[in-house]
């Protein structure tokens, strides 16, 4: 697969502080590419290097295949988790001069504006000013300005801050319909629901470091443990409770259920899931068997707290 965006062992210091450390990164045409971490472990300094407000110390970037340079800021589009709208500006009027800034004529701009603000059902916010706005309805503006250019890449650090779950629904579509359009999207959260619904790929920075990267699919599939979520619906309860904590790693589970069963969590040591279910069906009435896959959030906490 093509990469649009390509980061080569990039550095970058302030004063004695190495915010980060030999970074190399492959974000694929087309992909949701989720750049994750805790606070404080580069992912900003990273995104303001892409965006040239600041360089790296060493190392390259490439887009699309070409040395990074001050006119790709036009193929460039940024929601950055502080908003930056001038409060006491129409919202018309500054989504046409923040539009005229990235390189689109007046009249393209309007058109634009108004295909995107009868899209998002905020046609009548056009003379208010951004201090009339409440938080969520000031972030729809700086989406829509974000995306007006049609850049081939876009920067979406915390997008759905200040959302309500309807709104915040509205922008994560609005996301994925531009990623299915053509545009590839950097998207940095720690609102891990959003990157199991929307990431192809991903890579975790900690403590300046990039600890992992690669398909999201992949990467669950290595960080599966061969466990499995089971219900057992059994006469003698008591029996075959003792039975099964002695030949597995057995700890309890909840799930919601309409039966009176056993539920535990059991981790497979060697042996297969066909094997664990036959004896299982042997001791009674199998009523739920799921393998555990991890989450999103459970490699983030397993890969940070293994380094």
């Amino acid at each position: 697969m093509d990469n649009l965006l390509v980061a080569n062992q990039v550095s970058k210091s302030y004063g004695g502080y190495r915010a980060l450390n030999d970074v190399s990164i492959e974000v694929p045409k087309g992909s949701i590419f989720g750049l994750l971490g805790p606070n404080g472990a580069g992912k900003t300094t990273f995104i303001r290097i892409i965006n040239q407000i600041t360089m790296p110390d060493t190392g390259s970037v490439l887009l699309d295949g070409e040395p990074l340079q001050p006119h790709h800021i036009q193929h460039i589009g940024y929601l950055p988790e502080e908003r930056g709208l001038y409060k006491s500006m129409k919202v018309g009027e500054q989504a046409l001069y923040l539009a005229q800034l990235k390189g689109l004529s007046k009249s393209e701009a309007k058109k634009r504006l108004k295909h995107w603000f009868e899209r998002l059902e905020i046609g009548d916010w056009w003379n208010k000013k951004i201090q009339e706005l409440s938080k969520g309805m000031a972030q729809k503006i700086q989406f829509v300005v974000t995306v007006l250019h049609e850049p081939k890449l876009l920067i979406f650090d915390e997008p759905f801050s200040g959302f309500d779950p309807i709104n915040a629904n509205l922008i994560k579509d609005e996301i994925l319909k531009l990623r299915d359009d053509g545009a590839t999207v950097i998207f940095s959260t720690h609102r891990m629901e959003s990157v199991e619904e929307m990431c192809d790929h991903i890579a975790l920075i900690h403590k300046s470091n990039k600890i992992l990267d690669g398909k999201l699919i992949d990467i669950k599939r290595e960080f599966r443990s061969n466990t499995f979520e089971v219900g057992l619906v059994t006469e003698d309860k008591e029996t075959v409770s003792k039975e099964l904590k002695d030949r597995f790693d057995v700890t309890p589970a909840t799930f919601k259920t309409i039966n009176d069963e056993l539920q535990y969590t059991i981790k497979l040591s060697n042996g297969h899931a066909n094997e664990l279910l036959g004896y299982l069906a042997e001791k009674g009435r199998v009523t739920h068997f799921v393998e555990v896959i991890p989450t999103a959030n459970d490699i983030f906490i397993q890969a940070v707290q293994n380094h």
